[in-house]
């Protein structure tokens, strides 16, 4: 190998660690497009992370993954599954939230078909008689389909994003008539394209404001005709105002508020999650340390054991005991031995349990399915507790944990949203006010002996002049409501909404209540546990004692094999009596922390790397 590439893959080598603990984005990715393509173009949201951290392979050394309690939850901070669905809420809550911002539905586009079945009144003989109030039979009129509708409970808030409409049609009809005296022959032959466009805005407030165009063109084959072909084109101004229901910007922008709150209360939920993981990441640790500590006495168990049915045989040999001293310890070595057989299947599955909590994979990955975990961490129990009063665990507790947190911000989101019920009592009630101008322009035809006027000969350039000259304005200035008899829908909604908002409210303090009563549990769990092992300690060091006593006295023929097996099964019983104490103690303080909300603190975890999924940490050696 050359030295340049020697250096790259030495280089490489050196970077591997680094890119290995390196966490693809799972940020939808949003399409890089003109912005006029763009907002018709989906994000793309990246697959799943599937693979462990770098971290974890790094860690497995000759076949054995060595951890500490920190190893273990920096881990789970990296590939606990249940972590990496939690990262996914933020994400989640910031797209409603924009969903939010856009208000409410969009309005549907009227069909081609209604649009090419009508003329612009006044034009062509059709449009004359519309003008003049005459509805002849077969028009050829379609009946246009109604747009559906999307109801919510409350005011549906105004659509905020601007909305551009447009449609075009082109239509060849063919009209018999009944009655020909004013088109001057039984068939009438239309030719028409139709043209129309709008733009739309909503505001919070509870209206919104829509200029329209629209633009016939229209040649047919009636001789009465003094405008063939001919042009209509028209520009109207709309605004309308919502009066009393759904009216404000507090009722119009309370998805937005409440969407924006849940955004910011994301953080607690994300943190409950967090909590609740490593509080479950360390009870299983330290269960599977004492399984392992266990596992090596049940193996001294078995060699003492071993070791006494030895000197039994040797006994026997001598005349110094009987058959049944023989047989006695044998029956100590299968019971010691079925010990062992038990302390391996508990170590074993609380491997496969840790495992599943560190890792994405599981069992998946060979290489952790055939590893032992080593844990470099001992249970200790401390000379003392060291403990807070208890009015200062309280009031960090609820500063501090988070589910308490987010209960306090979703009533607050509550209380927001049920502004809408609120304002759905009042009755319905709308001002609307429009400015519209028409003009219409075409190729004149003398009729018997009539022509057209003069200022309607030309095309769209002479109607478009008219339109923006405002020869022909018209303008409406309306106003309407609807009123319920009994509104007992609205009121209904209403009184759900303030009862179920209630409810939430008892909720809250039942729950504050009970993490009360949690705290005071777990602190009565910690002393508890401390008073136990400080006995378990002692009838451990009492039954050493015990033991040592009538191994001596058996070995000066003062003892039967009897009592030696039952002085060292109560050993065997003391010191996992005494595993055990330190174990319930090790869990205890960790669901102290859990209860007070400060186990992430504890364990030194970051909140913004537990997002991320990258920590910095260093590997355990």
């Amino acid at each position: 190998m050359t030295t340049p590439a020697r250096a790259l893959a030495l280089g490489m080598a050196c970077l591997m660690p680094a890119i290995s603990q390196t966490q693809v984005s799972i940020e939808p990715v949003r399409p890089q497009a003109p912005i006029v393509k763009r907002p018709y173009m989906e994000a793309t949201a990246p697959p799943v992370r599937l693979n462990n951290s770098g971290r974890l392979g790094e860690m497995i050394k000759g076949g054995n993954l060595y951890l500490t309690a920190h190893d273990a939850v920096t881990l789970a901070l990296e590939n606990n599954i249940d972590i990496e669905v939690a990262r996914y809420n933020p994400i989640l809550l910031a797209w409603r939230l924009e969903r939010s911002e856009a208000g409410g539905s969009l309005p549907g586009v009227p069909s081609a078909s209604s649009q090419a079945s009508s003329n612009a009144a006044g034009q062509g003989v059709l449009g004359s008689q519309q003008a003049a109030g005459i509805s002849g039979s077969n028009t050829g009129a379609v009946k246009s389909g109604t747009n559906s509708t999307v109801t919510q409970i409350g005011p549906v808030t105004q659509t905020l994003d601007t909305i551009f409409q447009s449609s075009t049609s082109f239509s060849h009809r063919s009209l018999p008539q009944s009655n020909a005296t004013g088109s001057s022959t039984q068939v009438i032959v239309q030719n028409q394209r139709a043209y129309s466009g709008s733009v739309q805005q909503g505001f919070l407030e509870g209206g919104s404001v829509t200029m329209s165009y629209s633009d016939r063109y229209l040649n047919e084959n009636a001789p009465t005709d003094v405008l063939n072909p001919s042009v209509a084109p028209s520009l109207s101004f709309t605004l309308t105002q919502n009066l009393l229901n759904g009216f404000g910007a507090k009722v119009g922008g309370r998805n937005i508020t409440v969407a924006k709150m849940n955004l910011a209360a994301s953080d607690l939920t994300f943190r409950t999650t967090v909590t609740r993981v490593i509080g479950t990441v360390l009870t299983t640790y330290y269960t599977l340390t004492a399984d392992f500590e266990d596992l090596k006495s049940k193996q001294v168990s078995l060699e003492t054991a071993q070791s006494f049915l030895r000197e039994t045989k040797r006994r026997l040999e001598l005349g110094s005991v009987a058959q049944l001293d023989v047989t006695t310890a044998e029956n100590q070595v299968a019971v010691a031995k079925q010990a062992l057989v038990n302390a391996q299947l508990a170590l074993a599955q609380q491997e496969v349990s840790l495992k599943n909590l560190i890792s994405r994979t599981g069992l998946g990955d060979a290489a952790l399915a055939s590893a032992h975990i080593i844990p470099l961490d001992k249970i200790t129990v401390p000379a003392a507790d060291d403990l807070p009063p208890v009015t200062e665990l309280m009031q960090k507790m609820l500063k501090a944990r988070p589910d308490l947190l987010n209960d306090q911000e979703g009533l607050k989101a509550s209380r927001v949203s049920a502004l809408g019920t609120k304002n759905g009592v009042l009755p319905t009630a709308q001002v609307i006010a429009s400015r519209s101008t028409s003009g219409l322009a075409g190729n004149p035809k003398l009729v018997r002996g009539v022509t057209a006027d003069p200022r309607f000969a030309g095309g769209i350039g002479t109607a478009l002049e008219q339109v923006f000259a405002q020869n022909f304005p018209t303008e409406s200035v309306a106003g309407g409501g609807r009123f319920t008899l009994n509104n007992r829908q609205a009121q209904a909604d209403s009184g759900i909404d303030q009862i179920s908002l209630r409810q939430q409210e008892l909720g809250t303090v039942k729950n504050v209540n009970q993490a009360q009563v949690d705290l005071m549990n777990a602190l009565v769990a910690v002393r508890q546990a401390r008073v136990r092992y400080e006995a378990s300690v002692e009838n451990r060091i009492l039954q050493e004692k015990l033991y040592d006593a009538e191994q001596k006295k058996f070995a000066v023929g003062e003892s039967t094999t009897y009592n030696v097996r039952q002085q060292l099964r109560d050993l065997t019983n003391a010191q996992s009596t005494e595993l055990q104490a330190r174990v319930t103690y090790q869990n205890a303080r960790t669901n102290l922390d859990q209860t007070t909300g400060t186990i992430l603190e504890a364990n030194q975890v970051s909140i913004s790397d537990a997002k991320s999924g990258t920590i910095t940490a260093a590997v355990s050696k």
